[in-house]
Formats: C-alpha cells, sequence, structure tokens
C-alpha cells in the first residue's frame, strides 16, 4: 500500500512578504469558483484532467485563444504562473463539484420533508467563494532547491512575480525514516506569522502477511484513568509482554483548564475564549501524539504483527447514577478516535497491520472465564467471583487479544469444524462473551485428535 508523511521545515529568513502570494492566489481561486460555477452546466461531465483546458479556454487569453468569454482574468491576474493558475482551476472544480452535490442532497431531503408534510427547518448549502488555500510550488518552475536548507521560490513580490531566496530549517531524514522515499512538490502554509515548507514524502509499504497462528499481537485497551494499557499474546493464548501508559501532569492540566473554562462560562455566558481553547487542544494533542508512538514503539519492540483495539465509534453516554456527571465530562475531552487513528498511520509506515474487535464486556468479564466482575469506585480494579482483584484494564487487554485471534481462527477453518468446536467450547457461541480462557480452550480442542 502507498504511504504519505509529510514534514514541516520553518522557513527562517523571511516573515511577511509571502503574504501577497496568498492573496493573490487565493483571489484567483475565488475567479476561477465563479466562472466554473457559471459553466457548469456545460463542464458539469467532464472529468478532472480535462478541466484545466476546458476553463483555459474561457479565461486566458493567447495567440490560438484571443478572445476567450472572461477576458478580465489576464488583466486582473497579470504574469499568473500557469501551474498556480492550473492548480486553482483544479482546486475550484473540486469545491464547486462539492455545493453542487450539497445542493441536490439538501433538495432531496427537503422534497421528502415536504410529500411527508413535515417541518423542513435545514437552510440550504451555499456557494462559498472566498478561502485560505494554501499553493503547492512544483519543482523546476516554481521551486528550485539549492542545498538541504536553502532554495529558491517564484513568489509575488513588488508587484511582479520574482525569485526570491529562501532558507529553511533543515529535517533529518534517517531520523524520520523517509531518506529513501519520494519527495513531493513542496506546499507554502501559514500558521500565525510564520511560514512553513510541507514537504510530503510517499512510499509503498507491504503489510505483514503471517498465518493466525504463527502471529503476536498487541492488544491495547484505551481508557480514561491510564490511556492505554497494552499487552503481547501469542496464538496460544500466552502473555508476553505488558504496559501501562498514561500521562498524569498532562491530564490533570487539562482538567484544571477545562475547569477553570467552566467556571468562566458559568459567571459570563457562553464566551470564545481563544486561550483557553488554545492550551486545551495542545494538551489533548501531546496525549494523542504521546500515547500513539508508545504504544507503537512498545509493538515494534515485541515483534508484533497486528496492533487491535476494540470498535468504539459509538458509545452511550452514562447518565442516570451517581458520577455520572463528572465521567460524562472526562469521555468528552477522551480523544480515543484520534489516538487509533494515529496509531493507524504509524503502524502502517512499518508495515504492520491494525485491526478491530467488539468492545462489549471486554472489561465486564474475567479472562479466566470466572464469569462477570465487579469494578472498584474509580473503576480501575475487577474483582473477580473467586475473590481475586485484578487490574481491569488489563484483563480488558486480554481479552481483545484473544477475541482477535478466535476471529482469525474461525475464519481459517470450515463451518463444520468451527461447530464441532463450539460444541466442545460452548463461550464460542457468542463473541460478547469470548474471554482469554476461551482462546486457550479453543486451542486445547484444535490440538485433540477427536477434531477433525
Amino acid at each position: 500500500m502507498k504511504v504519505v508523511k509529510a514534514l514541516k521545515s520553518k522557513i527562517t529568513n523571511h516573515s511577511r512578504i509571502f503574504d501577497a502570494t496568498l492573496v493573490i492566489y487565493n483571489e484567483a481561486l475565488s475567479f476561477m469558483i465563479n466562472v466554473i460555477d457559471k459553466e457548469f452546466g456545460q463542464i458539469e461531465d467532464i472529468s478532472t484532467k480535462t478541466i484545466v483546458p476546458a476553463v483555459e479556454r474561457l479565461i486566458h487569453t493567447t495567440k490560438s485563444n484571443p478572445l476567450p468569454k472572461y477576458h478580465e482574468y489576464n488583466r486582473r491576474f497579470y504574469k499568473f504562473p500557469s501551474y498556480f493558475r492550473r492548480s486553482a482551476i483544479a482546486s475550484a472544480f473540486g469545491k464547486v463539484k462539492s455545493y453542487r452535490s450539497n445542493f441536490r442532497n439538501w433538495e432531496e431531503k427537503r422534497d421528502m420533508a415536504l410529500t411527508e408534510k413535515r417541518r423542513f427547518r435545514k437552510k440550504s448549502p451555499k456557494m462559498q467563494l472566498e478561502h485560505k488555500e494554501f499553493p503547492v510550488f512544483y519543482k523546476g518552475n516554481m521551486f528550485k532547491k539549492g542545498s538541504d536548507s536553502s532554495a529558491q521560490i517564484k513568489a509575488f513580490h513588488k508587484n511582479d512575480w520574482v525569485w526570491i531566496s529562501i532558507k529553511f530549517k533543515e529535517q533529518d531524514l534517517y531520523k524520520r525514516n523517509v531518506w529513501d522515499w519520494k519527495e513531493s512538490n513542496p506546499k507554502l502554509v501559514k500558521v500565525g506569522k510564520k511560514y512553513f515548507l510541507h514537504f510530503g514524502y510517499e512510499s509503498d509499504v507491504r503489510l505483514n502477511k503471517v498465518k493466525i497462528t504463527k502471529q503476536k499481537v498487541c492488544a491495547v485497551d484505551l481508557g480514561i484513568n491510564n490511556s492505554a494499557v497494552c499487552s503481547v499474546l501469542d496464538a496460544k493464548g500466552t502473555v508476553l509482554a505488558r504496559k501501562f501508559m498514561n500521562q498524569p501532569r498532562e491530564k490533570d492540566r487539562l482538567y484544571r483548564m477545562t475547569n477553570k473554562l467552566r467556571k468562566v462560562q458559568s459567571i459570563s455566558g457562553w464566551v470564545s475564549t481563544p486561550n483557553f481553547w488554545r492550551r486545551i487542544n495542545g494538551i489533548q494533542k501531546h496525549i494523542v501524539h504521546h500515547t500513539s508512538s508508545e504504544i507503537v514503539k512498545f509493538a515494534k519492540e515485541n515483534d508484533c504483527h497486528v496492533i487491535v483495539f476494540e470498535y468504539l465509534d459509538h458509545m452511550k453516554m452514562p447518565k442516570g447514577y451517581w458520577g455520572a456527571k463528572k465521567l460524562r465530562f472526562k469521555l468528552h475531552y477522551w480523544r480515543k478516535k484520534g489516538i487509533q487513528n494515529k496509531v493507524t498511520e504509524m503502524a502502517h509506515y512499518v508495515g504492520m497491520r491494525i485491526s478491530r474487535i467488539n468492545a462489549r464486556n471486554t472489561s465486564a468479564l474475567a479472562f479466566d472465564g470466572s464469569g462477570k466482575v465487579e469494578r472498584s469506585p474509580r473503576k480501575d480494579l475487577a474483582v473477580f467471583t473467586t475473590g481475586k482483584a485484578y487490574h481491569a484494564d488489563l484483563l480488558a487487554s486480554y481479552n481483545i487479544g484473544a477475541r482477535y485471534f478466535i476471529r482469525g481462527i474461525q475464519k481459517s477453518i470450515s463451518e463444520k469444524k468451527w461447530l464441532t468446536l463450539q460444541a466442545k467450547v460452548p463461550d464460542l457461541s457468542k463473541r460478547t462473551g469470548q474471554t482469554l480462557s476461551s482462546l486457550i480452550s479453543l486451542r486445547s480442542a484444535l490440538e485433540s485428535p477427536s477434531v477433525a
């Protein structure tokens, strides 16, 4: 599969010189959007590849096209680079198609509501002409690299398009593991008052293909008290390694900041408070990146083939009992999907696969098959029916890894053989009741001579 990684290099010798370039590029983009929207009936069926010459015939004056329909383009955007023009046309075409598609969907919903005599209050989508896009500088024509930390780019300066020498922060390609990857054209991006060059690196990565019985998996239970608890398991149900990951300082800062925000809003009503949200989002981003890197690092150290998560897309918010409000507050700032997406991205870079299993009862059932557990008030400990106390997130990670192997074994054998195994191991009949003991019993049943 193809994987892409973007590296950011800060431009160090210019601060505001590229403002005019971004302004004129976005003005040209708005012009293209307006033209394509007006002519959409004639060019709707044109592909993205053929849209560029079709729009250029409408706007750009040349020897073979002396009288274009929208001749004001050449006067407004004198000497506008051809690569910027084509990039803006492709981007504008995508935005217009998106708007038209959204408008059609809105009309269908409105007509359906009217036929069913329901009230329809949803506002229609509107075409946005003003955007804040960042241009791509194509190598050779718009970007000439001199060394690893210097280059020349064509920018709009003093009412003309000129070559400007820039210096930018060098990236260690060996440290980022992209030294042999294909480098794409850079994009000029403005963040605050600073400018960066975003270089994309592309490579083909082969995801590992190992038989289910020979795999090692890193089973991850994402939580609130601990950011992640990982266990390495093999197909026999043997636990080979464990690791707890948490950021107590960052979480303490996060809850302190959110409590301050709630206090301000309770006094003054809703306020925008950008500084609060900037710090809150920064802390959350750090938690996501640190947890993700630790998970992938732990999986690599133990030569795992797959990282297994739970499906956490549709979660019911707790309510109706003591402490539910506090738990809802913590769940609101829990970036579970952010961690899973970041781990998926990082794991694919190294050829590692990602899988997800049903989350129901992973922490509610004891891994030894003794049934449901009782949770402590802080939800960190689980007491088995036998009286044994165990860490709730750790036992959940065991069950997560076990369910992955059970599902894989089921897919690898015939249906008749699976029914025979279900008769021997009743826990296999219901996926939400499978635990680590179910996997161990399944392996022993497979190895018994009576199973054909």
